[in-house]
């Protein structure tokens, strides 16, 4: 809500310094901020629907329209890059005199500082909530403090070097550079709903349970993450000795669930207990085993390599 009230500030005081100098270099400004109001509007409406709790046709919650709220805002950012370029090309071959680009770098600024300051905070609450879409508005956010600080710096030097093909030109490259802000958006978002896999979180998660695996923790293989908006759903098998009753492989299971909690992420976790089978024996920890079959001879340190192989260790 921040972002949109704050963004349609900015879009008009964009827009006004665009009708005071006539630039296209100032329009490229004014013309994303467009498009940070109409995402904010979006992302307003897809965190309402993320924080909406699961039902029967939503077992895993709402949070996966998060990704499509980050998917249209790198959509419109890119669109919005293109039809800068095509006014740039025009401007390029029928120029148009500019007028007040100092003061027009004036208001550039002050916006510029406006969306860095707001840009910082959403990424750092985006980061705590665990928001794709929060952090992906605060980014865009600073995207738009660097564009402006190019602006200003762009719309001075015309100023001073009355070069008036600069302001086409320079706006050529700032749109390169929306554009491709907008494709890092759309690539992280379909990344999201193809459920492609989170090595960071994984590999935190592995280190973690490597300090703190216990003997009756044979191996873990088959192991997924998925997320859905802020929330990381984990499946994975744990080898635990065959000997051990239910309410011993529940406490177990209980104890990977809790340690994953506590150490690295707000995570649903679906542990499924396999029994050990001989062959582990020669990479098994657990002291005073009544079925040994032969004395350890190696340890596996967990990586992910092992852990997302749907067998156990020694196959």
């Amino acid at each position: 809500m921040v972002a949109l009230i704050v963004g349609l500030f900015l879009m008009l005081a964009k827009f006004g310094a665009y009708f005071l100098t006539l630039s296209t270099f100032v329009l490229t400004d004014a013309a994303e901020s467009i498009v940070n109001v109409l995402a904010s509007s979006f992302a307003f409406f897809s965190i309402y629907l993320a924080a909406q709790p699961r039902d029967e046709n939503h077992p895993y919650g709402h949070g996966k329209v998060e990704y499509f709220s980050v998917f249209i805002e790198g959509a419109l950012i890119s669109i919005a890059a293109i039809v800068i370029m095509v006014k740039a090309i025009y401007g390029i071959i029928y120029p148009n005199q500019i007028h007040e680009l100092v003061t027009g770098a004036i208001i550039i600024g002050a916006t510029g500082v406006v969306n860095g300051a707001l840009g910082f905070y959403m990424i750092k609450k985006g980061k705590s909530l665990h928001s794709i879409t929060i952090e992906a508005d605060g980014r865009h956010l600073l995207t738009d403090m660097v564009t402006s600080i190019g602006l200003v710096l762009g719309l001075l030097l015309i100023h001073f070097t009355k070069i008036l093909w600069l302001d086409s030109g320079l706006s050529i490259l700032v749109a390169v550079y929306i554009l491709y802000s907008g494709y890092k958006l759309v690539r992280r978002s379909v990344s999201g709903l193809m459920d492609e896999a989170d090595f960071g979180v994984v590999t935190e998660i592995v280190t973690v349970l490597n300090e703190k695996r216990r003997d009756e923790w044979i191996d873990i293989h088959n192991f997924r993450a998925q997320k859905y908006g802020n929330e990381l759903h984990i499946d994975c098998h744990l080898t635990l000795p065959n000997y051990f009753d239910l309410n011993r492989v529940h406490a177990e299971v209980k104890l990977v669930d809790k340690l994953i909690n506590n150490e690295v992420t707000k995570t649903e976790l679906f542990i499924h207990a396999d029994p050990c089978l001989p062959e582990c024996c020669h990479y098994c920890s657990m002291p005073n085993c009544p079925i040994r079959s032969e004395a350890k001879t190696e340890d596996i340190v967990w990586t992910m390599e092992k852990i997302i192989r749907n067998k156990k260790h020694f196959e």
